[in-house]
């Protein structure tokens, strides 16, 4: 029998060969297919073949920061404590990002694969989610955005330009994502881990929709490093953070219902805040736009009042009180607000018109968060020997990559 280690309650086999699971941010399925399509991603179009091509959910919301935590945790929010970009902590009494890793709650396969002895290795776009990811990680862990500051002492790697032979990529750029690849290649033909978790940016998709000539480009440009990877002899999983849909009218106008200026003009409740859990420090290419928000009510007795006027407005698609959104999106009760809106598949929600800038949209709006961009790719090019994968989420991904690739 091959070693295992359990981590949140789950057992995992240690992997035998080197493993590299792969989020691909913002990846709506349709991405893929159109690449395939269009004849540039021959590695994805093989993966019917020679691996196995599955769908799964990714966790609600269907934002960054909660996916990719469940994802190296293999269990969702209300676990792992991580439910959004951006929370109100009541603690500081004020809106915090939620990229500090004293918000975690629960430990990630990366690191406990390290303690068993595992060569481990992270490689990130954005720096938002290293401190995350490679919470207590006794190995490599740096981002593209900031790799020209990896050293040893703290990313267990240095001199990471020289080695990667790409220039530091712009935040927003479709350079970010591959400057992930290009390390992950870097990292197995060199230091070949035995684990390994790649994690892009959503720039492209938020930019581009499926079928476009600037999506195919990015998808061709992953498949030849997935290709790599793969003729490298490495086990490959992919899947997503969340997909991504079109919030726009007819006319490409952004469909946004600003929650707080609604309130705000409502007489008889007290003073409500409305949080957007999207809010992280790249706000360019989304304006801080996204399908889902919290309320957090002036008074409780307004709770009721403020989920019937929400709802009845065009555009909200479900208003959930905490208890009925904690429950059926396994999020943390404690940092979700009194109040979850969703927005619908071509809707986004802000606070005021006011606090929003849309000036970086120079191509209509593409956002996620809501129950629209859901499902996800569940992608291996390996098949799997015994294992009937029935109802799958995203974070699913460690336990058929490590546990049922052939």
């Amino acid at each position: 029998m091959k070693p295992r280690i359990t981590v949140n309650q789950r057992s995992y086999q240690l992997p035998s060969e080197s493993t590299v699971i792969v989020c691909i941010d913002g990846c709506e399925q349709e991405y893929i297919n159109q690449a395939v399509q269009a004849g540039v991603a021959p590695f994805f179009a093989g993966l019917g073949k020679t691996g196995t091509v599955l769908s799964a959910d990714c966790v609600m919301p269907s934002f960054t920061n909660p996916n990719n935590l469940s994802i190296v945790t293999g269990v969702p929010p209300s676990v792992h404590g991580i439910c959004g970009n951006f929370f109100f902590d009541p603690e500081q009494g004020a809106e915090v990002l939620m990229n500090d890793a004293r918000y975690l709650r629960a430990p990630t396969i990366l690191a406990s694969a390290a303690d068993a002895g595992m060569k481990v290795a992270v490689v990130t776009a954005k720096d938002k989610l290293r401190g995350l990811l490679g919470h207590h990680l006794k190995g490599i862990c740096f981002s593209a955005e900031q790799a020209e500051q990896a050293n040893l002492a703290d990313n267990g790697i240095a001199d990471v330009l020289r080695k990667v032979g790409l220039p530091l990529p712009s935040v927003y750029s479709a350079d970010l994502s591959e400057f992930v690849f290009a390390a992950g290649v870097m990292l197995l033909e060199t230091l070949r881990p035995d684990l390994m978790y790649l994690s892009t940016t959503d720039y492209v998709q938020h930019k581009h929709a499926p079928g476009t000539a600037g999506a195919n480009s990015f998808y061709a440009m992953m498949d030849r490093y997935l290709q790599k990877l793969d003729r490298m002899g490495a086990v490959i999983g992919i899947t997503a953070d969340h997909g991504m849909n079109a919030k726009t009218d007819a006319l490409g106008k952004p469909n946004i219902v600003f929650l707080q200026d609604i309130l705000d003009r409502e007489r008889g409740i007290a003073p409500a805040r409305v949080l957007l859990p999207i809010t992280d420090p790249y706000v360019v290419h989304h304006g801080a736009l996204g399908s889902y928000a919290t309320v957090y009510a002036g008074a409780p007795q307004d709770i009721a009042g403020i989920a019937r006027l929400l709802q009845a407005i065009p555009g909200v698609e479900e208003v959930l009180d905490r208890a009925t959104a904690s429950h059926r999106f396994e999020l943390p009760p404690d940092r979700i607000g009194d109040l979850v809106v969703l927005g619908d598949r071509l809707t986004v929600l802000g606070t005021s018109a006011s606090k929003h800038d849309l000036s970086g949209l120079t191509v209509p709006l593409r956002s996620h968060g809501g129950l629209s961009e859901q499902r996800v790719p569940l992608l291996f090019n390996r098949a799997f020997r015994s294992c009937k994968p029935g109802l799958l989420r995203n974070f699913d991904i460690f336990d058929l990559a490590l546990n049922c690739a052939d």
